[in-house]
């Protein structure tokens, strides 16, 4: 499947949805090259409405500068939220026509942006066989790519080099490590009164869990294997570390805690992610970014999260949505700009290639420590997982009975999606 050409369809309303993900005829380059026709009629105009957090505004506004003078007569209205707005509003919003045309979004949201029927496919052409195959998968559902991935983040396991120069590959040898270093804590994981699956994840996969049934192209099945017997010799093993083990992992520890404990030099490891190296480098802390060791034996998989942009399925103006996602923001120029942003790995692979990028010792930990890792499931029913998930979670480090905890867990959670539909 060719990617189209936008020449002269600028203003489509209507425009029947694009096919997705497909490899195309051949580009030249990475910067959009100047039209050299207006891609709108010269009586025309129209305007695409960006929405995207504080973070990235300057990079899309940039580009989005470039976009109007490359298309005459076609306006980049770039408006700043809050990050944690964004997903809400998009849903809420776009059913009434009143809602962006192109979003930033973290890719779990995408099933229940398909399911609500908010989000319209895009095409990648050519561009999907030069972005990351997780990327990709991450915003992908039945053979269709949802949005333009541009980043790529997991968690790690972060070491004050100054505490501890040990790399320990199983948890037995983190502990050990840990308390070596002879200081208040030996590993900082904030799981809270209400538990954090998301950081205690890549412990969980250890043990070969994944929540849901996954499928060979990493996406997932609706078929829920939290409470198999993986996931029952998970739960066992958390029990042995909360409370009725000397507290290695306590729920009186949440992540802001964890943050400052270690910010104070009162542990040598901490696993966390990318958001926190500003912080450390505030502080001027040497930290080094390891893998986070197994507790199961198998690899400790982290979720990965991707973030990227997406395309309301009301938009008026869909094939110039579409040429300013593909042919500007996939771009290594504008991948690159968002990088500077954020210290994630960009999802275009010549960007994560580059020597800003491959010469940045914490961004390449994080990504060493994200090799194996697990897209976080964007399917809808993974909504009706993360209260039960953590409260169980909680529950067994404060020493509740793990197994009866862990398999009461996965009931509430069985009848809740089903309850959802």
């Amino acid at each position: 499947m060719k990617r189209r050409s936008f020449v002269g369809l600028a203003v489509a309303a209507g425009a029947a949805p694009l096919a997705a993900c497909s490899p195309g005829a051949p580009t030249t380059g990475n910067t959009p090259a100047p039209s050299t026709a207006p891609s709108t009629p010269p009586a025309q105009s129209a305007k695409l409405v960006v929405w995207v957090d504080g973070s990235r505004a300057p990079a899309v506004k940039e580009i989005g500068k470039q976009f109007s003078t490359d298309n005459p007569g076609v306006t980049i209205d770039v408006v700043t939220k809050n990050f944690a707005d964004i997903g809400p509003q998009f849903s809420t919003q776009v059913p009434s026509g009143k809602g962006p045309d192109i979003a930033v979004t973290p890719h779990d949201g995408i099933g229940n942006f398909i399911k609500s029927g908010v989000v319209a496919p895009i095409e990648l052409g050519d561009l999907a066989a030069k972005l990351t195959p997780l990327a990709v998968s991450a915003f992908s559902q039945d053979g269709q790519c949802y949005g333009l991935p541009y980043s790529i983040e997991n968690i790690g396991l972060v070491r004050n080099n100054a505490l501890s120069d040990a790399a320990p590959t199983t948890w037995d040898d983190l502990v050990a490590a840990g308390k070596e270093a002879g200081k208040k804590y030996s590993i900082l994981l904030g799981v809270g009164e209400g538990g954090d699956p998301y950081h205690t994840f890549p412990l969980q996969s250890s043990f070969g869990n994944t929540v849901f049934q996954m499928n060979p192209d990493s996406t997932f099945t609706d078929t829920l294997t939290i409470g198999d017997a993986t996931g029952l010799e998970f739960a066992a093993w958390l029990g042995s570390q909360g409370k009725k083990a000397g507290k290695i992992l306590d729920t009186s520890l949440t992540g802001d805690i964890a943050k400052e404990q270690f910010l104070n030099g009162n542990a040598p490891f901490f696993i966390t992610g990318p958001w926190n190296t500003p912080d450390f480098e505030k502080k001027k802390l040497d930290v080094s970014v390891l893998p986070i060791p197994s507790a199961g034996g198998k690899p400790a998989r982290p979720f990965v999260g991707v973030q990227g942009f997406i395309l309301s399925a009301r938009s008026k103006n869909a094939l110039l949505a579409n040429q300013f996602l593909v042919n500007y923001l996939g771009t290594k120029e504008v991948q690159l700009q968002l990088f500077e942003q954020g210290d994630r790995v960009p999802a275009l692979t010549e960007a994560a290639q580059d020597p800003s990028v491959t010469g940045n010792a914490m961004v390449q930990g994080y990504a060493e420590a994200g090799k194996e890792g697990i897209p976080m499931p964007s399917i809808p029913p993974m909504a009706q997982v993360w209260t039960f998930w953590g409260g169980a979670e909680a529950a067994i480090v404060g020493g509740a009975e793990a197994e009866k905890t862990w398999s009461t867990m996965a009931k509430n959670i069985e009848a809740a999606i089903k309850k959802a539909g």
